[in-house]
């Protein structure tokens, strides 16, 4: 069966190839997926598979059926959006929409997939069960387009007992995956706070309330949180990426607006984290005079894959494609949404390698030169198929 994939994935390398050329070529934002769905449902009618669209608007599904389909049911999931990035790569398949980009891989999980559905829809009479396939919009906007999909059904009729994911990872050389077992990724929450004050000049500070300095000591105060209430048990990262304080040299701004994230790997701790970081930024604001609107926008849940299928997956992947190939992954505080998958299933999230030094082909993901080593294709859509099939027998 192996060597069958392997030459299926051979086959259809060029084609894959060309659907992820035509998606990053095309990119939509999270959400908008409107024209990424109709060519991901032309694509599977195209090789005789009937998807089912409109989940959750832009996501859909799709199901191959074996012998004996009801014996067990088994999902692949790929992730469909862009990011609102400026693609920077000089390349025949350059971004067309000013302003979009496939700067994470997603043009690759959903090629890749389409691969494995025609690996699988060729081999359909060689195995027992079915293997559905979700197509989903919005990774990487709030709510998580995972949410939306499982709340409009893609994880029933037929219900399956395992998922696998699979995301490139550019700090792999192609030609290996990682894997680990247990909890992987973090939470992921965002943190919003507008902080009031008095404007004025800056040559008479006394007359205002500076809200630039009360917003500095919230920022400093909030880091506290983390080294003084986290325990090192629990990975904790909080950030702030962005503060607006729209004055000047000489003028104290009315307001200011800070935005960040907040990451856990324990949902009672983030909890009380949220708890504790709207308290301490309303408190140090009242204190200085001022005030501080605290919103946070709950997002991701932690990331954990089931240690059994991600033995048994891993052991699937060292026969397909060498032990040599296999990496062990560490803890990672970045945050996905194929989290929501693994609070309502047995499931296993692994990563592609798509370096390539000797190419150039180096850059990390949503930067505007991210690409991959397209090689990395073939040995994703079919060590899925295999992964599938495997899942299927045990």
């Amino acid at each position: 069966m192996i060597d069958k994939i392997k030459q299926l994935a051979q086959k259809y390398a060029s084609d894959v190839v060309d659907i992820r050329r035509h998606i990053h070529a095309n990119p939509e934002l999270s959400y908008q997926e409107y024209n990424t769905a109709k060519y991901v449902a032309s694509q599977l009618k195209e090789v005789g598979i009937t998807p089912k669209e409109g989940v959750a608007e832009t996501g859909l599904t799709a199901i191959i059926e074996g012998k004996n389909p009801g014996k067990k049911v088994i999902a692949l999931r790929a992730d469909m959006d862009a990011l609102p990035i400026k693609e920077a790569n000089d390349v025949v398949y350059k971004s067309k929409n000013e302003g979009v980009m496939h700067a994470c891989g997603h043009d690759a999980h959903t090629a890749s997939l389409l691969g494995t559905a025609r690996i699988l829809h060729t081999l359909k009479d060689e195995f027992e069960g079915t293997v559905k396939f979700v197509f989903q919009p919005g990774e990487e906007k709030n709510p998580g387009g995972a949410s939306l999909m499982i709340k409009d059904g893609a994880l029933k009729n037929p219900a399956p007992t395992k998922m696998f994911g699979q995301h490139v990872m550019p700090l792999i050389p192609v030609g290996k995956v990682g894997f680990r077992p247990g909890m992987y990724m973090a939470s992921c929450d965002e943190i919003y706070l507008t902080v009031k004050g008095k404007g004025g000049h800056g040559a008479i500070p006394e007359l205002a309330i500076d809200p630039v300095l009360i917003t500095a000591h919230i920022i400093v105060a909030l880091q506290q949180i983390i080294s003084r209430n986290a325990s090192p048990k629990t990975p904790t990262v909080l950030s702030f990426g962005k503060v607006i304080a729209n004055g000047a040299t000489n003028i104290i701004p009315e307001e200011v607006k800070v935005d960040g994230t907040f990451r856990a790997m324990n949902e009672e701790w983030r909890a009380d984290a949220h708890k504790r970081i709207k308290k301490m930024a309303e408190s140090i604001a009242e204190g200085m005079g001022g005030s501080c609107e605290v919103t946070i926008s709950k997002g991701y849940p932690y990331l954990e894959n089931d240690p059994a299928l991600t033995a048994e997956a891993r052991k699937a992947a060292a026969t397909y494609i060498g032990e040599e190939n296999i990496v062990d992954l560490d803890l990672w505080m970045g945050a996905e949404d194929f989290s929501y998958y693994t609070h309502e299933v047995s499931a296993c999230f692994y990563r592609l390698g798509t370096r390539n030094e000797s190419k150039g082909i180096t850059s990390y993901v949503h930067t505007p030169t991210f690409d991959i080593d397209e090689k990395a294709l073939e040995i994703g859509s079919g060590m899925m198929a295999w992964l599938a099939i495997n899942a299927l027998n045990n």
